[in-house]
C-alpha cells in the first residue's frame, strides 16, 4: 500500500482496502498493475451509470470549459442547474417541484430537517432505529444506533425514535412532531424494505398530525430499485424528498425537493435560512442532468427487475441465508459475520469488489452500476459461489 496514502490522507478505519487505482470504465476498476476488478459496489451506490460514462464525461468537460464556479448558490442563473431541476420536477409528483442543490447527502438531510422545523414551527423530529442518514452532527443525531454516535454527544435535542415497520409505534407521531424522517429502504440496517403498507400508514398519520414526512432516497434513488425513486413502489409520496449518491454518476452532490411554498420558508426569518457556496455547482449539475437524461430516456431502469431476478436466481448457496433489498440494492445475509468478512476479502483478491453494510455485520453489499450486463452479473456471481464452495470445504 502506498505509504504516502497512509501518512498524509486521513483514514476512516485502521485497515483500508488500499487498492491503488489506475482508471475505471463501465463495470470495472483497474489497479496500477492493470488488473481489472469487477465492481459490484459502484462506489457504494454512487456510480449509477458505471465508471466514466461517456455522456456524463462529455457533459462535465463541456461545462468545465464554459465556467465552473461563479457565485454562491441561488444568486446567478446557471443553465445546468435550472435545466436539471426542471427535468427532475417533471418526473416527480406535483408536490415535489422545487429542488435545493447541495454538496452531499448528509447536507441534504440537514437542510431538509431545518426546513421542516422552520415551516412547521415545531421542534420534535422522529427517526427510525438503525437509521443511517449521514455523519454530520445533525444527521448523526438521527442515527438510531447508539454505538456509533455516543462518542459525539451531546447531539441536537428533541429527536425520538421508532422501529421501522412497527405500525403500533406510529402514535408517537403527534401534533408536536415537525417531521418524520425515514429511509424508504433502510440501508445500513441491512437493506430492510417496508412491509404491510408501512409507509402508507406513516403517510396517513403524518397527514393527520400536520407533520412533514421526509423520505431519504440517497441510496435507493435514481433507478436503483427499478423505479426512478423507491417510494414509487410503496404508494407513499413524501413532503420532502432527499437524494444524493447516484444522481451524478459518481460526482459529489445532494439535494432536497419539496413544494414551492414550503421551500420558501428558507428565504425569510431568517433570510438565507440555508446557504451553501458550492451547492448547485454547474459542473456537478451538468453531470446530474446527463445522468437523469440517460435514466429517463433509455430502458435502463426497466431492465433492473430482470437483473435483480438473475442475481437472486444465481446466488443460491447454504451459506446465504437471505437476499434482502430491491432491484440492484441487494444484501447477501450470510450465516455469520466471519463468512461475510471472508467473502468480501477473498473476492477482493480475485478481482471482484464487494463491501459491507454499516450495522448488519452478516451482510455483504451488492449494489453494482445500473449499467452492468447480464454477462458481468453471471461472472461475478460465479466468483462468489466458487469462494463459498471453498469456504464450505
Amino acid at each position: 500500500m502506498n505509504k504516502d496514502f497512509l501518512k498524509y490522507q486521513a483514514q476512516t478505519t485502521p485497515h483500508p482496502l488500499g487498492m491503488e487505482v489506475s482508471h475505471a470504465r463501465g463495470s470495472y476498476i483497474y489497479d496500477k498493475e492493470g488488473n481489472p476488478h469487477l465492481d459490484f459496489v459502484a462506489g457504494v451506490s454512487a456510480c449509477s451509470l458505471g465508471h466514466c460514462h461517456p455522456k456524463v464525461v462529455s457533459a462535465v468537460q463541456e461545462q468545465a470549459e464554459k465556467y465552473m464556479h461563479v457565485m454562491v448558490y441561488g444568486e446567478y442563473i446557471q443553465d445546468a442547474a435550472v435545466n436539471y431541476t426542471k427535468l427532475l420536477a417533471s418526473k416527480l409528483p406535483k408536490n415535489l417541484n422545487t429542488t435545493y442543490l447541495v454538496n452531499s447527502g448528509t447536507e441534504a438531510i440537514e437542510g431538509a430537517v431545518k426546513l421542516a422545523r422552520r415551516y412547521t414551527g415545531r421542534t420534535q423530529v422522529i427517526a427510525a432505529h438503525n437509521a443511517y442518514h449521514g455523519n454530520t452532527m445533525g444527521s448523526l443525531s438521527l442515527m438510531g444506533y447508539e454505538e456509533r454516535k455516543s462518542a459525539f454527544r451531546p447531539l441536537i435535542p428533541d429527536v425520538s425514535f421508532i422501529h421501522f415497520n412497527i405500525e403500533r409505534e406510529l402514535d408517537h407521531i403527534t401534533e408536536k412532531t415537525a417531521c418524520v424522517i425515514l429511509e424508504t429502504i433502510q440501508g445500513g440496517a441491512g437493506f430492510i424494505v417496508p412491509r404491510s403498507h408501512y409507509l402508507e400508514k406513516v403517510r396517513k398519520r403524518c397527514t393527520e398530525m400536520g407533520t412533514l414526512l421526509i423520505l431519504d432516497e440517497i441510496q435507493p434513488g435514481f433507478g436503483r430499485t427499478g423505479k426512478l425513486f423507491a417510494f414509487e413502489h410503496y404508494n407513499c409520496i413524501p413532503d420532502i424528498l432527499v437524494m444524493g449518491k447516484g444522481m451524478a454518476s459518481g460526482m459529489p452532490v445532494g439535494a432536497f425537493t419539496t413544494d414551492g411554498p414550503i421551500m420558501k420558508s428558507l428565504q425569510n426569518s431568517p433570510r438565507l435560512g440555508h446557504i451553501t457556496t458550492f451547492g448547485g455547482n454547474p459542473v456537478i449539475a451538468a453531470a446530474c442532468l446527463a445522468t437523469l437524461q440517460e435514466l429517463v430516456n433509455t430502458s435502463l431502469i426497466d431492465a433492473i427487475a430482470a437483473k435483480e431476478k438473475l442475481f437472486r436466481h444465481l446466488l443460491t448457496h447454504p451459506f446465504i441465508k437471505e437476499i434482502r433489498g430491491n432491484g440492484l440494492m441487494l444484501a447477501l445475509i450470510m450465516e455469520n459475520e466471519g463468512l461475510a468478512n471472508e467473502l468480501v476479502l477473498k473476492a477482493k483478491e480475485r478481482g471482484l469488489i464487494l463491501f459491507w453494510l454499516l450495522f448488519e455485520s452478516k451482510a455483504v453489499r451488492i449494489s453494482p452500476p445500473l449499467t452492468i450486463s447480464e454477462e458481468e452479473i453471471e461472472k461475478g456471481c460465479l466468483m462468489i459461489l466458487a469462494i463459498l464452495e471453498e469456504l464450505q470445504q
